[in-house]
């Protein structure tokens, strides 16, 4: 297959393009390499893919209209895997019109492209974030999620609407994937895993949010890639989509991608200080705006629809994120 992934420097989209190259696709990546987050780590997952023969890469943003139709008149893709994003829960109080350009007019850009080209599936990145205050757990992907808590929660929950619509008018199969932390090597610097492994390295104290009284489904990269691949051979077809009183006509479905197995924050340290081997020194501070105390996934949809479910302990997660951690930064 010919296969767009958007965001194929970032964290989830370097693997899902070595798994996919693997198995013989090709691939056509593009990124915007902005400075969210250190640009090396982008560019050193970038420069593992550059020298396969079947890897061809684009610097490009989603909010580029002219640049994303060029791209889709010139390349005739059978699916697109779409994972850029402008992420960070925090960051939308700071920036929020990033939020605005990458995930809904560059989200737009990509449904208009898939239209035009007539893509065959569409797989795209959402958020466990689009629960926002639900406070029935596990969360399962037929809860209202009518109630974000953060800009970044409702841009996800946004681009979930705007892709039923384009698969209602145009057939269009698409299936959106609601991830649960997403963590392991080659991770964001900016998630609280990896701030915390930096601070016990280098004897810096750690923030610890809620006074530690949280929960989050901790999912591990591989779990997230079979997940994806999975999904991605497994187009929806109409009528896919029922729910109480309305009978969607779209090829269109929705799943959660977690654990399910919520760990305690307080538990999560504990095990990042035995793979470190030594202690963090905590600074327990409140609830900051725009987090939930507690994620938690109902995979049932997922599992009855590919056979799979994440399951990846966090005691071994954590131990290669270490372990490339230390390789990685010398430490």
């Amino acid at each position: 297959m010919r296969i767009l992934i958007t965001g194929v420097a970032g964290f989830i989209g370097f693997f899902v393009a070595r798994h996919l190259l693997a198995a013989g696709h090709t691939i056509y990546g593009i990124d915007n390499l902005n400075d969210y987050y250190d640009v090396r780590l982008k560019q050193d997952r970038l420069q593992q893919l550059l020298g396969e023969p079947q890897f061809t890469f684009e610097k490009l943003d989603l909010f580029d209209r002219a640049g994303m139709m060029t791209l889709f008149e010139a390349h005739p893709f059978d699916a697109v895997v779409h994972l850029a994003a402008q992420a960070g829960v925090r960051y939308s109080l700071e920036n929020p019109f990033a939020y605005s350009d990458s995930n809904l007019s560059g989200f737009l850009n990509v449904l208009e492209g898939c239209r035009r080209a007539q893509v065959q599936h569409l797989v795209f990145a959402s958020s466990s974030s689009v629960y926002g205050a639900n406070r029935k757990v596990p969360f399962a992907v037929s809860d209202t999620v009518d109630y974000p808590v953060s800009l970044y929660a409702a841009t996800k929950k946004a681009n979930e609407l705007m892709a039923h619509a384009y698969s209602h008018l145009y057939q269009l199969p698409m299936t959106g994937l609601r991830f649960f932390t997403v963590y392991g090597p080659w991770g964001r610097p900016d998630m609280a895993y990896f701030k915390f492994v930096d601070a016990i390295a280098h004897d810096r104290p750690i923030d610890v949010y809620n006074h530690g009284q949280m929960k989050r489904d901790f999912t591990y990269i591989d779990d997230v890639v079979e997940g994806i691949v999975r999904t991605l051979g497994h187009p929806p077809q109409p009528l896919a989509t029922t729910v109480e009183d309305c009978d969607s006509r779209a090829p269109y479905k929705i799943y959660n991608i977690g654990n399910h197995q919520p760990v305690a924050l307080l538990r999560f340290i504990e095990v990042i200080e035995a793979a470190m081997g030594k202690p963090a020194e905590k600074i327990f501070k409140p609830m900051q705006p725009g987090d939930v105390p507690a994620t938690y996934a109902d995979v049932d949809d997922l599992m009855q629809a590919v056979g799979f479910q994440p399951n990846t302990p966090i005691e071994v997660g954590i131990g290669q994120f270490v372990q490339w951690y230390r390789g990685y930064y010398g430490v």
